[in-house]
């Protein structure tokens, strides 16, 4: 296992992250871990792509103290473009479809797919093999459909993936991010001193 701060390579797979994108200097991002242009991954945000893959597409943010994984020959994990995932969040071998988002402190379980535009709210648990179909809002735990996402909903679930991102940029662009502090291209001595 190679060590780059915070991002490691296992199991022969290093994770690939776009040059645009914001990663926290607490965030650890393991394995085959795919990361698109634009997205961010907040403080104290776990992503291990250890035994499946992980797919986070454009846009997409990952707020502080999430937990990403997948399920040994089972289920990777897919993020699409411009999905918002609340502060400490479970997210487990399950997808989530472009402008999707889950709320604080849910959990969305293996083979769970939550759809374009749905909304998990806070506190949730999505169990294994659910549906949340687009334009409804699940909450409770077990999670169940609870209404259709509202007007306010929508601006918010189309506000915040923007809001994201440009927090993003002014973070990398004071050299917050991960990167800056330990070059993925530099030698890998000087990252361990």
């Amino acid at each position: 296992m190679d060590l780059i701060g915070n991002i490691l390579s296992v199991r022969g797979a290093t994770p690939k992250i776009a040059d645009d994108a914001f990663i926290s200097s607490t965030a650890v991002i393991i394995g085959d871990v795919e990361i698109g242009s634009g997205s961010n991954v907040w403080y104290h945000c776990v992503l291990r792509g250890d035994i499946h893959e992980i797919r986070v597409g454009k846009n997409a943010n990952i707020q502080d103290g999430t937990v990403v994984h997948v399920a040994r020959n089972r289920f990777g994990t897919y993020i699409g473009d411009e999905v918002t995932i609340g502060h400490m969040v479970l997210i487990h071998a399950c997808t989530l479809q472009d402008g999707s988002m889950v709320g604080m402190h849910a959990t969305v379980m293996d083979g769970a797919v939550v759809e374009e535009g749905a909304l998990v709210a806070a506190g949730a648990l999505v169990t294994p093999g659910k549906r949340v179909k687009s334009g409804e809002t699940w909450g409770g735990s077990p999670a169940r459909f609870i209404r259709k996402v509202s007007n306010k909903d929508i601006a918010m679930i189309n506000r915040i993936p923007s809001s994201y991102l440009e927090l993003g940029r002014e973070y990398r662009d004071a050299g917050l991010d991960l990167r800056q502090t330990y070059p993925l291209d530099g030698p890998m001595e000087d990252a361990a001193e």
